[in-house]
């Protein structure tokens, strides 16, 4: 179906992947393309690493050199990514890229972002994993489209703005 998003591999240079993905979502904002380009990941796993006695929690990229987009692929989306500054190309034979299938976006662990998601500005919700974990945040702003919620998280007797997933979040009861 030419009109449904799937799931394509960018090759980018090593350590470029999260400029790559800022670019992106900078250019799909100016140009509108959210239509075209709905979701970049580069999937990455929570480490526990623990130096001097003490416990540091890190994140390392599953796929180094490599990033996921879930677009629609015409010319013009194809455009825009494959001349973002730090993009090597699509992976697949010569210039066809090839979408991954639903068997391999489950195996990769990417998630999809939910469709309808039951919060509320102004509610509270648990920081159930990454740094603020067992924190309690308060909405501010929600965005179904890039998935996260804008809180406002107290920390040493302070209200601090952060950006969490949905994935990252639980309802109080």
């Amino acid at each position: 179906m030419p009109g449904e998003a799937k799931w394509y591999v960018v090759h980018t240079y090593s350590g470029y992947e999260n400029k790559v993905k800022v670019n992106l979502e900078k250019t799909i904002e100016n140009r509108n393309l959210v239509d075209l380009i709905y979701d970049i990941q580069v999937p990455m796993e929570q480490q526990v690493e623990e130096k001097d006695g003490k416990k540091k929690i890190t994140f390392k990229k599953i796929f180094p050199g490599y990033v996921l987009i879930k677009m629609i692929m015409n010319d013009d989306s194809w455009y825009v990514v494959r001349n973002t500054r730090g993009v090597t190309g699509f992976v697949g034979p010569g210039s066809k890229p090839v979408p991954l299938t639903e068997e391999e976006v489950k195996s990769m662990g990417i998630k999809e972002k939910p469709a309808d998601v039951d919060l509320e500005v102004g509610e509270n919700v648990r920081v159930i994993s990454g740094p603020l974990e067992n924190f309690v945040a308060l909405i501010q702003e929600i965005n179904l489209e890039k998935g996260i919620v804008k809180a406002l998280v107290n920390m040493f007797g302070r209200e601090t703005p952060v950006e969490l997933e949905f994935n990252q979040i639980k309802k109080l009861d």
